[in-house]
């Protein structure tokens, strides 16, 4: 019995050492609540005071922040037992609205994490201008708010629609009109012919594939923005890419799924003047049903065996071909991509890079 309490007393004295040993430099409190702030009154700072409770000197080495709206700053004098030291940290509000929660990681010398120092608050965002409101200067008082429209997936049968803002700045009515550079032939813009002086509304976009007339691959839309007849050069792109619609057994029958081998294709070095290149392309469908490739898209640098319409059974693989021709690029690290859709409904389209660099 006296071995055994013997022992409990070693473990609890050790117990406590490393609590004492590990405990070090404290905070107290190591939270901060900032409250509700405004984005307009600029940074705030609180600073932290930490006690050297160990029984040896400690020194700060780093605070580390994973925000570069967080800065802090300390001290790296050595801290002997029983005095205290202080962490100032200042938060940046600035384009940062809603609540915000900020860890601080505070380093010793032995490069071991002896603290951790929390901030929070709320920041009150400030009224944003016009101009930050809608950045692209259209022309003749015309701004809109982003030039770019990307949808993800377009299925068969299904509108999807999005809007981007505009506004007129100017003192009097402006004509919009939006005329395609490249069409196609999917996309409807709804927007108003004239806009009244400060005007604010949408122009809306939508891509709609016919259930009876597929398309599959990349669609893509440029329209050119001309207030008052005039264009400053400024286009609306569109885009997104054209998969299967959603069966409707989906639940019941097997789907197929497609999985690469390789997400990469390396060529590595190649002689401008050498042979053609190639390398493998595996394509395994370890679905349940039948792989079909809807569409296949490169840049244009290499060409490739896989084609539409390849089906592959359910377990089995197609390997195909990828092909550079070193002779026709231009010298330099050389970079393609193979795009994939299929009739995987999980993950219908994959992209596998491709690199090589052309050598005299």
């Amino acid at each position: 019995m006296t071995t055994r309490r013997h022992i409990l007393l070693i473990f609890f004295a050790l117990c406590a050492f490393a609590a004492t040993a590990h405990a070090q430099v404290v905070f107290t409190p190591d939270t901060w609540d900032f409250g509700t702030i405004r984005e307009t009154d600029g940074r705030v700072s609180h600073t932290f005071t930490g006690e050297n409770r160990g029984d040896k000197p400690v020194v700060i080495l780093d605070v580390v922040t994973t925000c570069g709206c967080t800065v802090p700053e300390f001290t790296k004098r050595p801290i002997r037992p029983g005095e205290k030291t202080s962490v100032k940290v200042t938060f940046d509000p600035t384009n940062r609205p809603g609540t915000f929660t900020k860890e601080l990681g505070v380093y010793s010398t032995e490069r071991r994490k002896i603290a951790t120092l929390t901030v929070r608050g709320s920041v009150t965002p400030r009224q944003k201008s016009i101009e930050e409101l809608y950045p692209v200067d259209a022309g003749n008082g015309l701004r809109l708010a982003s030039t770019l429209c990307a949808f993800s997936y377009v299925r068969q049968g299904q509108q999807v629609q999005s809007a981007i803002g505009f506004t007129n700045t100017s003192a009097r009515p402006v004509r919009l009109e939006l005329r395609p550079q490249a069409s196609s032939g999917l996309l409807t813009a709804d927007y108003p012919r004239e806009i009244a002086p400060g005007e604010q509304g949408e122009i809306n976009l939508a891509y709609l594939i016919p259930a009876n007339k597929p398309r599959y691959g990349t669609l893509r839309d440029a329209l050119e923005v001309r207030a008052d007849g005039r264009s400053n050069g400024t286009l609306i792109v569109v885009h997104g890419i054209g998969i299967d619609a959603p069966a409707a057994n989906s639940g019941s029958d097997p789907a197929p799924k497609v999985q690469t081998i390789e997400n990469i294709i390396k060529f590595g070095p190649v002689k401008h003047g050498g042979p053609e290149q190639r390398r493998p392309l595996t394509l395994t469908n370890t679905g349940g049903g039948e792989l079909i490739v809807r569409a296949v898209e490169t840049d244009g640098k290499i060409t490739t065996t896989l084609a539409p319409g390849q089906r592959i059974p359910a377990g089995s693989s197609f390997t195909a071909q990828v092909t550079l021709d070193p002779g026709k690029q231009d010298y330099g690290v050389l970079t393609d991509f193979v795009m994939i859709v299929t009739n995987d409904p999980a993950r219908p389209m994959r992209r596998i890079r491709i690199t090589a660099i052309v050598e005299d």
